[in-house]
């Protein structure tokens, strides 16, 4: 039986009888498109949870005064002038796309119609 959802990463559930976080790994799969047999989905059920155990530890330490940060370190912005320069010219980068139209390089559609 599964308990509530975690507001902060969806679809995960705690079980009452776990203290640790629960993912459906086969319906990942089915929003990654990838097909994954009953051992593997096994598998992945055992690593995901493992993994949203440590999660779930981490998420109960105090971390009170400490600002959210990237690196533990400032990284300074490299800064140049932002002045235009010559690209490539249209044709050339256009003879290699294996196909074009209206001057522009042609890619098949990767997103559903809604």
């Amino acid at each position: 039986m599964r308990g509530k959802s975690v507001a902060f990463f969806p679809r995960i559930h705690y079980a009452e009888s776990m203290s640790q976080p629960h993912m459906d790994v086969r319906r990942i799969a089915t929003l990654a498109r990838l097909e994954l047999s009953d051992e593997e989905i096994s598998s992945f059920t055992g690593q995901l949870d493992a993994i949203l155990g440590h999660i779930a530890q981490l998420s109960k330490l105090d971390v009170t005064g400490i600002e959210p940060t990237a690196y533990p370190m400032p990284i300074p912005a490299p800064m140049r002038d932002d002045t235009p320069w010559q690209s490539i010219p249209a044709a050339d980068f256009l003879q290699n796309s294996p196909e074009q139209a209206q001057g522009q390089v042609r890619v098949p559609k990767v997103v559903a119609d809604a």
